[in-house]
């Protein structure tokens, strides 16, 4: 099984969400799939319905979020690359035809957010900055 880093925060930030939904979320909804089968009928029954079908969306995200930190390999990210890209840097770029800096913070593909900020180390401009240094010029293509 190929191992997925991340960073002790991430982690924790997965692993609490599951939680949530494991000890909030899904009592919550099983009253409430309770309740609607009271009301009689549920071939006809809108709450039923909606409710199996909120019921369906917190067990896929318990599934994917057991997945998940199954596959985690925490790393805690370290200031010390001798100069070099490595995971949990963060890098700013210019781009050379626009000369729109942005700045970036290279982690797991699970903690990615380019909204705020971090990009997956698997992505392409994630796997390109890996071990590059202060100054150098990368290329990537992008879809």
């Amino acid at each position: 099984m190929q191992r997925v880093p991340i960073t002790k925060d991430g982690f924790e930030r997965l692993k609490t969400e599951l939680q949530r939904l494991q000890k909030e979320e899904r009592p919550v909804i099983i009253r409430a799939i309770e309740e609607a089968r009271g009301h009689g009928d549920i071939s006809e029954n809108a709450e039923y319905e909606a409710a199996k079908e909120k019921q369906g969306l917190i067990e896929r995200r318990i599934l994917d979020l057991t997945q998940k930190l199954s596959e985690c390999q925490i790393i805690e990210p370290s200031d010390e690359g001798n100069g070099k890209v490595v995971f949990g840097s963060t890098v700013v770029m210019e781009d050379l035809e626009t000369h729109e800096v942005t700045t970036y913070r290279l982690l797991g593909p699970y903690e990615a957010d380019v909204g705020s900020g971090t990009i997956s180390v698997t992505s392409p401009l994630g796997k390109e900055l890996i071990g590059k240094e202060e100054g150098e010029e990368v290329r990537v293509q992008t879809p």
